[in-house]
């Protein structure tokens, strides 16, 4: 009997990685720590390893990672993906382990009298994913720098597929030129995975697999450790999708708040102006806020009603999100 020869192990270690996402003067707002790669200039999100003997479960784990780190308390938390392509580590020495991160989302409200570690802060998330946002119409840098480049990187292979069967040229339509006139905000990954396979991103340089046309363009947004910008363009289009469905943005809002302040809030999360009578209208007939009976002075304006989110609708139904169309 041939004896076959067994193929060389790599340890593996389970990381635990929190995208914590709260909303601050209107923007999208990540939670992002200062050096966590060790460099001194790289943001990294919250993360440590899953210790099965000090935590029954991964959800406990993170957040006793993030309480550690960051002292921020977690609402909602939602398990994303689970981050293992070889290579995720640049730096990694071989003989180290291989790290795999299970990824979550996590939200939170701002509280601006607990005060942060001193190399943690919330940035924007469009800090780290300009293209994101459409508030004010297609983001330049969109047109004159992104689209040029992928249709250089495109016109190289414009058949070639992924495993999906797109071609770069379906993909480039799909995800930066907006199709029939609108932008998909659920396919945040998406557009993420092409600029780092382009080459056109910061990571794909540290990961050596820079394009050429990465020297022509200005920085796309500001890298990130690790895949952690990976992990927080998922963790955003998981919300963006979510927020449709589910009333997780009421986890985002104070206990009261006008109807502005939620269209406002909805409109950080979604990337894109909403159609104010079309938003009012939907919430209304969803029946998952009421009035609290009082108003908020110092508008600028006429007093504006409260509300406050009807938590009692979950035991009554499921409850909807705010699926609302774009502003025309």
């Amino acid at each position: 009997m041939t004896s076959v020869e067994p193929r060389p192990t790599l340890p593996v270690e389970i990381n635990l990685t929190a995208a914590i996402i709260a909303v601050s003067q209107g923007e999208p707002a990540i939670l992002a720590m200062r050096g966590s790669g060790g460099s001194g200039a790289s943001d990294g999100l919250p993360s440590g390893p899953f210790n099965p003997l000090a935590h029954r479960t991964f959800e406990i784990g993170l957040r006793s990672w993030v309480s550690e780190q960051t002292g921020v308390p977690l609402g909602y938390v939602e398990q994303l993906y689970t981050f293992g392509d070889r290579g995720r580590h640049a730096e990694a020495q071989s003989e180290e382990p291989h790290v795999v991160s299970v990824g979550y989302l996590a939200l939170t409200r701002m509280a601006e009298d607990s005060p942060l570690p001193a190399n943690t802060r919330f940035r924007s998330c469009y800090g780290y994913l300009p293209w994101e946002d459409w508030r004010a119409g297609k983001p330049r840098v969109i047109e004159e720098a992104i689209v040029p480049a992928l249709q250089k990187w495109t016109a190289r292979e414009p058949t070639r597929q992924n495993a999906r069967g797109l071609t770069r040229a379906d993909r480039l339509r799909i995800l930066f030129d907006e199709t029939n006139g609108r932008f998909d905000d659920e396919t945040v990954l998406d557009r993420y995975e092409m600029l780092y396979e382009a080459g056109l991103v910061e990571e794909a340089k540290r990961d050596g697999r820079a394009s050429p046309l990465l020297s022509t363009i200005p920085p796309l947004g500001t890298p990130m450790i690790h895949d952690h910008r990976r992990i927080l363009a998922t963790a955003l289009g998981r919300l963006r999708a979510k927020m449709k469905y589910r009333p997780v943005i009421f986890e985002l809002m104070p206990e009261t708040f006008t109807l502005t302040a939620l269209q406002t809030m909805a409109e950080a999360i979604s990337g894109r102006h909403l159609h104010k009578q079309n938003f009012r209208r939907f919430v209304e007939n969803a029946a998952v806020v009421e009035p609290t009976g009082e108003t908020e002075h110092g508008t600028g304006g006429r007093p504006a009603a409260l509300f406050r989110f009807r938590r009692e609708v979950l035991q009554e139904r499921p409850a909807q999100g705010l699926r609302v169309g774009a502003r025309g």
